[in-house]
């Protein structure tokens, strides 16, 4: 039964805000249950664990799953159902990253059913739950009687303004040019997974450092309320079945001569399997030959135990002492490269990158605002416009499979990649992109491939990326003081090996990054020499690259959706989508464009793609046509829609008119507007003013016209002639006495003018 009054302990990250982890008020009868509270994010993370083995297990079935509740953020889920369902790749993600810190530490041979269940339960907008979901699993394991070899913890590791800042708040990991989450215990980091902005190899190993000793006051407080949960913490005696020492022994006699030719044949994949196929199937011969069929029915899961404990030693002593790799290679070696670009005719960027038996067939999508992807997360609704999605069919490995979704692992490589490349995308992104990685043939580092062949993809498609990414996977054998630090690793080498390091970035620095490491006590220097001999490696693979294509192409493929971006006022958005969209419908209709509108920062962006340029233009200048605003010192043209003895009024673009003033017409003076003009002439003009009371316009001819000598006169000049004019003019209307009497109407001239009318 739950305790109204949990047990909890309390620690600060260096920042000063405090973190809760406690125990015994919810889910008492999980194994362990725990919330982790920081600020008012909340996780609330069981653990159960099985206590019998089902018959024929042969491998640890553990399940880590992370899942945002909605109501954590006062949101309703967006899908159909309105409800939960399944993972979305956001949780999945954060699974696996926990998944990935505590499976090394439960024991080996351990075969029992586990469980982990994080759910965020309350969300506090500047509190990211992911840093925090591998201490909630830490912890419940902590406070449970399973045997498990903790604690560890998580954080996330931020550079910010050039200081390294723990759990960051969301709004301010913005301005980071290097994140990363990782998880360690008190003594080694165990993994690592991040992006930067092109970072060199000391600031990963400054950020390692600086999250290594956050988790350290992280693991001390679990270790504190693991006292305080006493007795129902104390770890349970389970019966794990230990290798038999003997038969190990026998089974060495028997195989280690045939593993080691093999493993020194230097033989490709499929010839490598079906030597140690070979090798296997004379054991077992030779065991039922020896011990007879009943001894080698009831040894065989020791057998095959010690078969597999026995090739793996073996390998990895050759690789130790007697430097010697699967394939031969060096072990700063990269495998032979091969690219290929526009293999693909329809698709808007292909490429092809085999490098060793690895391939990745991967394609460009070019597409439109409508095309973006629906983010619906518990903090965000929100589109993105960069996709990259990744496929692992079982024929890349020759096995069969049922084809089903993409798994954790397809959803896990394709993260890694898209934010390798993510970081090289131009700043200014009219289209929305998706890549689609094949993976046709693997063994060993797929994932780089995809970030390899994306990045030729982009450029075959004329993306104009600021410089080509490759990535490269490294692999570590460390026993007995001795280490091994392998470049471009096979798949059995990742099988047997203590370490996976990918790094992926461009000639100026880091990406992404991703590393399990699976043994205790990896020093600093020797991650260090792996970051450095990555480095290389990497730098050799863009070289390869770059002999197929070192630059995006100029432009895209000719049958590319091009878009066009125009910034309208705010005011005219409405105009344009016209009322229940009728204009922008009309708009797309005529022209055969795909028509977006987004107000941003208080202006209208308007998106207009299709495959054809004219298209294209026409829509361009309808809407410049409805969204047209005249500005002083444009020069347009109109037409003389009425004459008056002062001027003339001209309309043009947009349904706007102005007055071009008698003064205005030319250098010389116009003694009768309606000789000079007639109703439907067209005129060029300067906008010289805009009245500011009633936004009419006022237009200049000769300010565009060259005067006797050939000279057009500047603003400044016409400015001068404006202010004489009208100095002379309130001049003459100042004048003396018999002005005045004139103007008024001497009687001579008033008999004049009729005299005039008379004879009209």
């Amino acid at each position: 039964m739950g305790n109204k009054t949990p047990m909890s302990v309390n620690f600060a990250l260096p920042s000063g805000r405090e973190i809760t982890i406690e125990t015994g008020k919810l889910a008492t009868q999980a194994d362990g249950s725990v919330v982790v509270k920081c600020g008012n994010t909340m996780l609330f993370c069981s653990v159960v664990s099985s206590t019998s083995v089902r018959e024929g297990q042969s491998f640890f079935p553990l399940s880590v799953d992370y899942q945002e509740k909605f109501a954590a953020a006062g949101r309703i889920p967006g899908n159909f159902f309105r409800r939960e369902t399944r993972l979305n790749d956001y949780e999945v993600l954060i699974s696996r990253i926990v998944d990935r810190a505590i499976r090394p530490l439960f024991p080996k041979g351990y075969m029992f059913d586990t469980q982990v269940i994080i759910n965020l339960i309350s969300l506090d907008p500047e509190v990211m739950p992911d840093a925090l979901a591998g201490l909630a699993a830490s912890a419940a394991l902590m406070v449970s009687d399973i045997p498990f070899a903790g604690p560890i913890s998580e954080c996330r590791v931020a550079r910010i303004d050039g200081e390294y800042v723990i759990n960051p708040d969301r709004s301010a990991l913005a301005d980071a040019d290097l994140d990363l989450i990782v998880a360690a215990d008190a003594d080694n980091i165990m993994m690592v997974e991040g992006e930067g902005k092109e970072v060199d190899e000391k600031s990963i190993l400054g950020a390692l450092k600086a999250g290594h000793e956050a988790i350290k006051v992280m693991c001390k407080a679990q270790l504190e309320l693991r006292e305080m949960v006493g007795d129902k913490a104390k770890t349970r005696e389970v019966e794990i079945v230990e290798q038999d020492e003997e038969i190990l022994s026998y089974v060495e006699s028997k195989v280690k001569e045939g593993i080691t030719k093999v493993a020194r044949g230097a033989l490709n994949k499929q010839q490598r399997k079906e030597a140690f196929s070979q090798v296997k199937a004379d054991f077992k011969e030779a065991v039922l030959a020896e011990k007879g069929e009943e001894w080698q029915t009831e040894n065989k899961e020791q057998l095959s135990s010690a078969y597999d404990k026995v090739q793996k030693k073996t390998i990895r002593n050759l690789m130790l002492n007697d430097k010697v790799r699967l394939d031969g290679r060096a072990f700063d070696e990269v495998r032979p490269i091969w690219t290929e670009v526009d293999y693909l005719p329809s698709a808007h960027g292909s490429a092809i990158f085999n490098r060793g038996e690895t391939q990745a067939l991967t394609s460009l999508t070019l597409g439109t605002k409508t095309d973006q992807q629906m983010i619906d997360v518990a903090h965000e609704n929100s589109y993105a416009n960069f996709i990259l999605h990744y496929n692992f069919p079982a024929f890349s490995v020759g096995e069969t499979k049922p084809m089903r979704g993409p798994g954790r692992r397809e959803v896990g490589h394709a993260n890694l990649a898209a934010r390798s490349i993510r970081q090289v995308l131009p700043e200014e992104m009219t289209h929305t992109i998706r890549i689609v990685s094949d993976i046709l043939e693997s063994n060993g580092s797929s994932s780089m491939a995809t970030v390899c062949a994306g990045s030729l993809a982009l450029m075959d498609g004329g993306v104009q990326i600021t410089r080509p990414v490759a990535g490269i996977a490294m692999g570590m054998v460390a026993e007995g003081g001795k280490i091994a630090i392998l470049s471009d690793i096979l798949g059995d080498e990742d099988a047997l090996g203590d370490m996976d390091f990918k790094l992926t970035g461009t000639d100026k620095g880091i990406t992404a990054c991703q590393m399990d490491i699976k043994i205790d006590g990896l020093p600093y220097e020797q991650l260090e020499q792996a970051l450095e001999q990555a480095r290389v490696g990497r730098l050799h693979i863009l070289g390869e690259m770059n002999k197929t294509l070192s630059a995006p192409r100029e432009d895209l493929k000719p049958h590319a959706p091009r878009i066009v971006k125009l910034i309208i006022e705010k005011s005219f958005i409405g105009a344009v989508i016209g009322p229940g969209g009728k204009i922008i419908q009309e708009l797309q209709e005529l022209t055969g464009t795909n028509i977006n509108i987004d107000e941003i920062d208080g202006k209208g962006h308007v998106s207009i793609a299709s495959n054809d340029k004219a298209a294209i233009d026409d829509a361009v200048a309808r809407i410049k046509k409805i969204t047209f605003t005249p500005e002083v010192g444009g020069v347009y043209e109109g037409t003389v829609k009425t004459i008056m003895p002062y001027g003339v009024f001209v309309g043009f673009e947009g349904g706007r008119d102005g007055l071009l003033h008698v003064s205005e017409m030319s250098h010389s003076r116009i003694e009768s507007v309606e000789d000079e003009f007639e109703e439907g002439d067209t005129v060029k003009f300067k906008i010289v003013d805009v009245d500011e009371r009633t936004g009419k316009l006022r237009l200049s001819r000769k300010a565009i016209m060259p005067r006797a000598d050939g000279t057009i006169p500047t603003d400044e000049e016409l400015e001068e002639e404006r202010k004489a004019g009208k100095s002379r003019d309130r001049g003459e209307r100042r004048g003396g006495g018999r002005d005045r009497g004139e103007r008024r109407g001497g009687g001579r001239d008033r008999g004049s003018r009729r005299d005039r009318n008379d004879r009209d």
